[in-house]
């Protein structure tokens, strides 16, 4: 493949999960104008060399482009297989891609996914961003409720939230979360969590209320001027910002039950792998996840 080619990349496996997330791979692909590839790694098990009543036999693959063709006519569809493992395959397969979707098993009775421990490797690795989507993702399910006069699919898209760590404010992970935000004409909503730091000297855990609204007010100040540049690049886009006493991750899957997509990012300086917040919100996020790196 040439590596100038735009297009969203989906691991296809057979199961149910990577189908669902390679119908949310498609609807992505034809909102940026971009090739869906799809990409099944490892063998193939066999077919039979007689099958019965001389039908033909179509592969995992074959299956999964014909049905996607059906729903997305208009969609330039790649289908390509490889016997490479499928870690070091997906991994490769980001690279060259503007985004790489992997499916995840959802919870039963919970809500949230079960990630593979494929997916987790690969999204902890991939030089591009990763987007897990848990099984049985409908497309409905990134939208705004509608009335019975309205079809799903005219509905407003829900939000983006972007969990956004001001000690590494990348570009990266920002622009990601912008772009993909404008494709859908989404708003975006930045969450920022932060923990008041300690001085000597007073009383409250070291802490004075004055002591606290002052920081808050220069956090808040200090994220306004982060974002302005990008409001400033895409004013089309809707923005909410909101800084929030905590840690990250319980405020941002409290935003996740009402958004369209999390978007958080993986440090690529600190070395392959997910910290603990990362893995928490891939693993218990009501809707899908990318996970951006960044340096």
């Amino acid at each position: 493949m040439n590596k100038d080619t735009r297009t969203v990349t989906v691991g296809i496996d057979g199961s149910h999960a990577s189908l669902d997330a390679a119908d949310w791979a498609a609807r992505e692909a034809e909102r940026r104008g971009v090739a869906l590839r799809l990409l099944h790694a490892g063998d193939e098990p066999a077919a039979p060399a007689h099958p019965p009543g001389g039908a033909p036999v179509r592969t995992t693959l074959d299956r999964a482009a014909v049905q996607l063709s059906y729903g997305h006519p208009a969609l330039d569809i790649i289908a390509r297989r490889t016997d490479t493992p499928a870690v070091p395959a997906l991994v490769a397969a980001a690279a060259e891609s503007e985004t790489l979707v992997l499916g995840s098993r959802g919870f039963s009775g919970f809500a949230g996914f079960l990630v593979g421990s494929v997916a987790l490797a690969v999204a902890a690795r991939a030089e591009r961003p990763v987007v897990l989507v848990r099984a049985g993702e409908l497309p409905e399910d990134e939208r705004m409720p509608v009335d019975g006069t309205t079809p799903p699919t005219r509905a407003p898209y829900l939000p983006v939230v972007l969990g956004l760590d001001l000690a590494h404010p990348a570009d990266d992970l920002i622009g990601h979360a912008f772009d993909t935000a404008t494709v859908r004409s989404a708003p975006l909503h930045v969450v920022h969590a932060w923990t008041p730091s300690p001085r000597r000297g007073y009383l409250n855990g070291g802490r004075t209320p004055g002591d606290t609204a002052e920081q808050e007010d220069a956090t808040c100040r200090s994220l306004a001027v982060t974002l302005q540049p990008w409001r400033h690049k895409y004013p089309e886009t809707e923005v909410t910002e909101r800084v929030a006493h905590g840690h990250a991750g319980h405020h941002l899957l409290q935003a996740s039950a009402r958004a369209g997509l999390l978007v958080i990012g993986r440090r690529a300086s600190a070395g392959p792998g997910l910290g603990r917040a990362a893995r928490s919100l891939v693993h218990h996020s009501t809707c899908p996840v990318a996970v951006v790196p960044h340096p």
